[in-house]
């Protein structure tokens, strides 16, 4: 399995009249190495983001964290039986899982698991995603652009 979405993006005619400006499936979907499946639906550059929007920003190359200023918006399919990938981005994190269910872990081994319908903001901590099911999970997360922490451990993991 992997991600099929569709994506609907709204804008604005010469006018400015709202109207919808792409609705088809979205197909840039990237497999990592773990065999995880992403698709980054949406990036901005700065807040308040630019909504005169000429190329899809979801045609950008980008690597988890987004602009400084900015924010992302992506899915994630976490395969089943994957161990997690411990990171940290300096960023604040919405998280909804929309489907199956998975364990969010903490630097210190803490777990919270999480099933469709949860939602988490993650708040720049070192964290990892493990789908410990049978079953494919999907996630979304919008991640905007944060403050380093004042306190946080530097793990060389």
């Amino acid at each position: 399995m992997t991600i099929n979405v569709r994506r609907v993006v709204t804008g604005h005619d010469e006018n400015g009249k709202a109207v919808v400006t792409i609705d088809k499936p979205f197909e840039k979907i990237n497999t990592m190495r773990s065999g995880n499946s992403a698709a980054t639906f949406w990036i901005t550059d700065d807040m308040p983001a630019e909504v005169d929007v000429t190329e899809d920003p979801a045609e950008r190359d980008i690597d988890i964290e987004p602009p400084e200023r900015g924010t992302v918006f992506r899915m994630l399919e976490l395969v089943p039986g994957k161990d997690p990938f411990m990171h940290r981005t300096n960023t604040v994190d919405y998280v909804v899982v929309i489907s199956g269910e998975c364990v969010m872990l903490l630097d210190e081994g803490e777990e919270v698991e999480m099933k469709a319908g949860d939602v988490m903001v993650q708040n720049a901590t070192w964290h990892g995603w493990a789908n410990r099911s049978d079953k494919p999970c999907h996630i979304v997360f919008v991640l905007t652009g944060a403050k380093e922490p004042k306190k946080h451990l530097h793990h060389d993991h």
